[in-house]
């Protein structure tokens, strides 16, 4: 059952209606924002209303937003007017279901994002910390001005109403292989290598599945391989003035090996966010209001533009820890890298009722 999403403005002569408030991207393309503005001429008093969709970045919370210092930067921005309507766009089925409900106030619109927009996502804030996190997210609002951008108009809170929506990817449907990789490594005072080898059974796996990591390791020398260290790291890219990259262990598992042996085991290790709430800066999915939500999600793309905001990553590493030898310690390590996902739900929804947010 789909619900209806409803903000009215302040002063009640605005109102505005979405479908739903999670749009998919396909990679490719995007899903179309499209909604319904409730308009009532009599309180308008000459202005016109607008909409916008905005991507931003926030890297601050909202109480640090004093004395017209913005801790939010936009990395897209769209406005169209809808009263008077300038234009009618192309009514899509959301639209037609919407108007019926909305009468004959109300005024269509929409927007198609670019395919180069990051995903929702923010940043986990510290225990102690407080005030809306960091991250990017996206938000539709509904304004009265004179003008759509005019730096010189103040618009009044009670003028405008808003609704935060996500953008969301899923899964691919179709899932290859995983990845493999190897290293030989000799060291000094020792005539033979220590060899390790491994690989994900699959390309990609979903929040809270175990993934499995194939692990053979060929130790010809006489020194001890003290321990396995498998881990997963998450790698946060954060592109906006500069581009900084920042890494987290979200999940890590240790083993043992004898010296002068071989080993080969299929170890299972599970990324959850539950295991990570005390984290600051680690990455999760974008929700709305305060939904349960989970480990980021590994960004696609297709690499045709640079992207802006944050870029999400895994890999998995596979270590060969403390060789010991008389003077120094050693370390053999492999990556895979590791696509980490939600997968498409299934099943279609009509309109119930509305919700006023």
């Amino acid at each position: 059952l789909l619900r209806v999403f409803k903000k009215t403005s302040g002063n009640g002569h605005i109102a505005l209606y979405l479908g739903k408030r999670d749009f998919v991207d396909h990679v490719d393309s995007v899903e179309v924002v499209d909604g319904v503005v409730k308009v009532d001429p009599s309180g308008l008093n000459g202005r016109k209303v607008y909409v916008y969709l905005a991507c931003a970045f926030r890297y601050g919370s909202e109480d640090l937003d004093v004395i017209g210092l913005s801790f939010r930067r936009d990395i897209w921005i769209k406005r169209v007017q809808v009263y008077p309507p300038t234009e009618t766009p192309a009514k899509t089925p959301m639209m037609e279901s919407l108007l019926k409900k909305v009468g004959d106030q109300g005024y269509p619109f929409s927007f198609q994002m670019p395919t180069d927009l990051p995903c929702s996502v923010s940043l986990q804030p510290g225990p102690g910390d407080s005030g809306k996190a960091c991250g990017v997210d996206f938000e539709v609002k509904a304004f009265l001005a004179n003008a759509a951008d005019n730096a010189d108009e103040v618009i009044e809170k009670k003028d405008t109403c808003r609704l935060m929506i996500r953008k969301i990817q899923f899964a691919p449907a179709n899932n290859k292989a995983g990845p493999k990789a190897e290293i030989s490594k000799q060291f000094m005072m020792s005539d033979k290598p220590v060899h390790l080898e491994a690989a994900l059974e699959k390309e990609i796996y979903y929040h809270g599945d175990p993934i499995s990591v194939s692990v053979k390791i060929n130790n010809e020398t006489t020194k001890t391989v003290k321990k396995i260290k498998v881990s997963v790291e998450q790698l946060t890219n954060v592109a906006l003035y500069c581009s900084d990259t920042y890494v987290k262990d979200v999940c890590c598992q240790e083993f043992t090996v004898n010296a002068n042996s071989t080993f080969e085991k299929t170890l299972q290790i599970i990324p959850l966010l539950s295991n990570n709430k005390e984290k600051r800066g680690l990455a999760v999915d974008g929700r709305l209001k305060d939904e349960d939500t989970n480990l980021a999600s590994t960004t696609l793309s297709q690499g045709e533009k640079e992207m802006q905001g944050i870029i999400i990553s895994y890999k998995v590493k596979v270590n060969l820890c403390n060789i010991i030898y008389i003077l120094f310690f050693s370390d053999v390590t492999v990556e895979l890298p590791l696509t980490l996902m939600s997968p498409k739900p299934a099943g279609k929804c009509s309109i119930l009722h509305v919700i006023a947010i």
